[in-house]
């Protein structure tokens, strides 16, 4: 667990600036950073469209009676790659837009169900309740 945090934290964002750099140096300083500036403010305005979409999503399974569940998954993804285009890199930035395509986030959330779904039959999950 703790290689993964290092690789998460340390490892993401040293290859994230080495991508940086050779773009850099392939393309110029100024196309670099319209480049990352382009793709942040993209992957805002998907997100603010996306999430206001499965708002809505949510405000009508709440209104016919029934728990958003899949629809809560669906914000909470979109949420997060709002959060990971908002940091600069072109990998988050991809990873980000997976999030916020709906095709994508699609595909995505059935990787994460089987990931569950593995982990549970594996015995590798374990539930706490919190009581008051």
């Amino acid at each position: 667990m703790l290689t993964k945090l290092v690789l998460l934290f340390v490892g993401l964002p040293l290859l994230e600036i080495m991508i940086l750099v050779k773009l850099g140096e392939e393309i110029g300083f100024w196309p670099t950073l319209f480049v990352v500036v382009a793709t942040g403010a993209l992957g805002a305005t998907l997100a603010r469209a996306q999430g206001l979409s499965i708002w809505i999503q949510i405000q009508q399974e709440l209104q016919m009676g029934r728990i958003p569940g899949v629809k809560l998954v669906d914000g909470l993804l979109i949420l997060v790659g709002g959060i990971v285009l908002l940091t600069p890199g072109l990998l988050t930035d991809l990873f980000g837009f997976v999030l916020l395509i709906p095709f994508t986030r699609h595909m995505f959330k059935q990787w994460l169900r089987q990931k569950f779904e593995q982990m549970t039959k594996m015995g590798e999950t374990n539930i706490t309740y919190f009581i008051r």
